[in-house]
């Protein structure tokens, strides 16, 4: 996998990736679009997002709606990294299993997830969840 990130003007980036796609960047903390910080946060939320889903669906749960909620803590002096991060997934459904939801964004985090397993390398990850009824 590859990807490039091309400097436009002042702090704007476009980030690129191998597949073909295009994001912008912002370098000054998201004036005109996500920082690369948040660009992670977001890279995990989607990351973990396809593991529920999937994982759901493949369970032959009744899944209408996933939204992976993302906050962190940083660092306050330089390198200002993620020093913890909670997904908390709300998720929508008809007659959702709620042990399974549980263990499948549970196995998300600790299996499955590429973008949160690099990040717990260094990050304290946690989850949360909850069920609500279609």
């Amino acid at each position: 996998m590859q990807s490039r990130v091309k400097w436009v003007e002042e702090m704007t980036f476009l980030g690129q990736s191998n597949s073909g796609h295009s994001v912008v960047m912002d370098g000054n903390g998201g004036e005109k679009a996500p920082s690369p910080m948040e660009m992670v946060l977001m890279a995990a939320g989607g990351c973990s997002s396809v593991d529920v889903v999937d994982g759901l669906k493949s369970a032959g749960q009744k899944i209408t709606a996933c939204e992976a909620q993302i906050s962190s803590e940083r660092r306050e002096q330089a390198p200002r990294i993620f020093t913890s991060a909670n997904l908390h997934f709300v998720v929508t459904g008809h007659d959702l299993d709620e042990a399974l939801v549980e263990k499948v964004v549970a196995d998300s985090l600790q299996k499955y997830c590429s973008v949160c397993l690099m990040l717990g390398e260094g990050v304290e990850m946690t989850h949360s969840y909850e069920v609500v009824k279609a």
